[in-house]
């Protein structure tokens, strides 16, 4: 079994890992949890606060947001992965409880960069949305 590795730590007001122009306590923090915690209200902002947890090793908060007909048992983080970047490309609103966000994450790992492209599939439920799945894009 891998070593475990630190999550990384945020100040409130550091930046939002998610590259939006805001704080992360203004930003993707407000979804995580604790006594103010919110629902995202639409899939493009779900997208940036998973990318946050993903940043932060957040496990909780990710199988929190997993539809329940998808979700893994566990999530395990590739120690020394770093996240670089998230682009957001599209995000389409299939009707009031489906929606696709298209993005492109950056990350490092062993010196050597990667690039993750993927159109993910959100599904509102109990007025809550959910990631369901998503489908890779290969290299251009």
């Amino acid at each position: 079994m891998p070593a475990m590795s630190q999550p990384p730590t945020r100040t409130d007001q550091a930046p939002c890992p998610c590259g939006a122009a805001l704080a992360h306590a203004e930003c993707c923090a407000r979804w995580f949890g604790g006594a103010r915690q919110l629902a995202a209200p639409d899939a493009a902002l779900l997208m940036r606060s998973r990318y946050c947890a993903f940043v932060l090793q957040r496990a909780d908060y990710l199988l929190a947001t997993w539809h329940p007909t998808t979700r893994p048992a566990a999530i395990d983080f590739e120690p020394g992965l770093r996240w670089l970047g998230l682009a957001i490309k599209r995000h389409a609103v299939v009707d009031e409880d489906q929606a696709l966000v298209e993005f492109v994450a950056r990350s490092k790992l062993a010196g050597r960069a990667h690039r993750l492209h993927e159109t993910s599939r959100f599904l509102k439920s109990d007025g809550r949305w959910f990631y369901l799945q998503g489908e890779l894009h290969g290299p251009a």
